[in-house]
């Protein structure tokens, strides 16, 4: 039987002790990393770390940057929830991100395709939209390895069966329809009685198999890619303690790192220890042996952070780990009824990533909270203002990228209203930041944003306060470039300055980063 673990409900002002993998070993952990020394040319934060205060708020926010200045941007219609990115043989160097399903007063549906080979000059190339590519959500993904992008029906969190799959294998900025599939509707294939629902996804490395998150039906799924134009469901799991959310898959795909998504509820003294991480043996279905079975191996659960979004596997100086990204605070959804709650408890307000340790797949175990100023609730007072009002998606993290799976020296984050946020993780026991740029809030909304058009969160885009910062972020070490989306924004592209970034010896090989 797997132990469940957990993390103390009561914590110091300025430490966190939380149970190892094994339950027994304390660790002492500091509220927020190392702030970015910024240069005379920037425009640093004025108050809390990670923080746009509510008088800002008010006036119109002008942004904040720190070791990252603005290259270029194409806004479009705005994006949603996710990025993804590829280059092709020719050298073009394409970009593609996920908008909104609402088509009121839209130019722009779907996916949009961009030409961004020179990062001062963004070229729009084409939208895609088949059924997934309308809204994506957290699925959209590019295969490196069989050259392809893929993406399910995720319109607003939970669309349909479908898996769209393209091959870009030729002119990435124009790809190439290879499928759609409603996934599990032929209810002979293999005794599945019910078709998937989409929402998170994300590709096994060599191609062969797509791996859903189905929130609304509790389960993952996984899908055989062999052949492209004909897709088919292998086999669900539900992992039976909360929901399902992101993932990541080991390069020789025998290995699952599943999130499992939850949220608190009131008063966290009384909530359930649920979110967190499984690590799950996928060899059945990878061996794509008869009636396959996804096989739990271990869980790691916590209270300081809940509604888990998704895992990336890394190597820090040859040594395996989780980087863990949460969506939701110790109290839930980052509006002022939870952060207040998180504060009564005194947890973490916001959610951040962590860095586990799983060299001891049994046993894996937390050793590192990026965690900044405003996550401390020591700052409750001061950040409960700026987010008077207003739903859902406040501070704190939603997705986050490396700059090589297989030697991660840099860790990059969308972080909701705290901007992009940038990170030296060559000690992972001692994260440093050591850039941020955090835009301009916009003054008319982008109709492509769900911060402006997700009913079920209400309109949570305020004229001139903070952007949506909530998908990957892209690293370009050669270039000392990122790229990303924020949603009111569109693609940015930023250039790194003061000679923060690339450290020596970095590199960010294609198909590395997310």
């Amino acid at each position: 039987m797997t132990r469940f673990l957990c993390v103390p409900l009561l914590i110091a002002a300025a430490t966190l002790a939380a149970c190892g993998g094994g339950g027994s070993s304390q660790e002492e952990v500091t509220f927020n990393v190392p702030k970015a020394s910024c240069g005379s040319g920037d425009k640093p934060e004025t108050a809390l770390q990670g923080q746009v205060p509510a008088a800002l708020r008010a006036s119109g926010f002008t942004g904040f940057n720190c070791n990252l200045q603005l290259a270029s941007q194409s806004r479009g219609d705005g994006a949603n929830w996710q990025t993804t990115q590829f280059v092709d043989k020719a050298g073009h160097k394409c970009a593609y991100h996920g908008t909104a399903i609402d088509t009121a007063n839209r130019t722009q549906l779907g996916v949009r395709a961009l030409d961004i080979t020179n990062s001062g000059s963004p070229v729009h190339t084409t939208s895609l939209t088949t059924p997934s590519m309308l809204d994506p959500w957290e699925s959209l993904k590019v295969n490196e390895r069989r050259q392809m992008l893929g993406a399910d029906n995720g319109h607003n969190g939970g669309g349909g069966p479908e898996l769209d799959i393209y091959d870009i294998s030729g002119d990435c900025r124009f790809p190439q329809l290879l499928s759609v599939t409603a996934i599990g509707k032929d209810l002979t294939n293999g005794g599945i009685t019910a078709p998937v629902v989409g929402h998170e996804g994300s590709w096994a490395p060599d191609g062969l198999t797509y791996y859903g998150g189905d929130l609304a039906n509790s389960q993952y799924y996984a899908v055989d890619t062999v052949n492209a134009l004909k897709p088919k469901l292998l086999a669900t799991w539900k992992p039976g303690v909360a929901n399902v959310h992101g993932l990541a898959i080991s390069d020789d795909g025998n290995r699952g790192y599943f999130v499992s998504l939850a949220f608190p509820t009131l008063p966290l003294s009384t909530s359930p220890t649920t979110n967190g991480l499984f690590i799950v043996d996928l060899t059945d279905i990878q061996s794509r042996k008869a009636n396959p079975q996804f096989k739990e191996i271990s869980r790691l659960l916590w209270k300081d952070g809940s509604l888990a979004q998704h895992t990336i596997l890394v190597k820090i100086n040859s040594k395996p780990y989780i980087i863990f990204v949460d969506e939701g605070g110790s109290g839930g959804l980052s509006n002022p009824t939870t952060v207040q709650a998180a504060c009564d408890a005194n947890l973490p307000l916001f959610p951040f990533a962590r860095i586990i340790d799983i060299s001891d797949e049994k046993n894996p175990k937390t050793i590192s909270r990026i965690m900044h100023e405003i996550h401390n609730p020591a700052n409750c007072s001061k950040v409960l203002p700026d987010i008077a009002g207003l739903n859902v998606f406040t501070y704190g993290s939603h997705y986050c990228s490396v700059d090589n799976k297989q030697n991660a020296t840099t860790l990059a984050c969308g972080y909701f209203n705290s901007g992009i946020r940038v990170f030296d993780i060559r000690d992972p026991e001692r994260v440093k930041e050591i850039a941020y740029y955090n835009p301009a809030g916009t003054t008319t909304p982008s109709p492509g944003s769900n911060h402006v058009t997700f009913a079920a969160l209400g309109n949570q885009w305020r004229a001139g306060g903070p952007d949506w910062c909530s998908a990957q972020v892209h690293l370009d070490a050669a270039a000392g470039t990122l790229w990303t989306t924020c949603q009111d924004n569109g693609v940015l592209v930023l250039k790194f300055t003061n000679g923060v970034w690339p450290f020596s010896g970095t590199t960010t090989p294609p198909g590395q980063q997310n």
